[in-house]
Parts: C-alpha cells; structure tokens; sequence
C-alpha cells in the first residue's frame, strides 16, 4: 500500500494514462463540448446514459 507515498514510474503513467480519473473525464467533456456545444457535458459515448433506454423517444426520433 504505499503506491500513494513513493509510486513507480509505471504507477505513475497508470494514474496519468487513467480514464476513471476526475482530471481525465473532464478533459473529455470539455473536447466533446468544444466540438458540440449543444450536447449535454456527459461522455461521448462510454455511459449508455444518453441513449440507454429512459430516453428512447428522443432517441428514435433522431433517426
């Protein structure tokens, strides 16, 4: 357990390279709404939370 006070060189770049990270996810929200300003600032497509199933109308209604 002391990966928090002196990490590796490889447990370094598995917390830089890490997609569960706060600093990772808003990076992505904020290209995904540079590109689409309309979109809500969820993520592009990794969560089914914009087309799972509770919103399958709007969904439909896209196509």
């Amino acid at each position: 357990m002391s990966k928090h006070k002196n990490p590796s060189p490889n447990d370094q770049r598995s917390n830089t390279k890490n997609p569960e990270r706060p600093e990772h996810k808003s990076a992505q929200d904020n290209r995904s709404n540079q590109m689409n300003p309309n979109r809500p600032p969820n993520p592009p497509s990794h969560m089914p939370s914009h087309g799972g199933g509770t919103t399958g109308g709007d969904d439909s209604s896209k196509r």
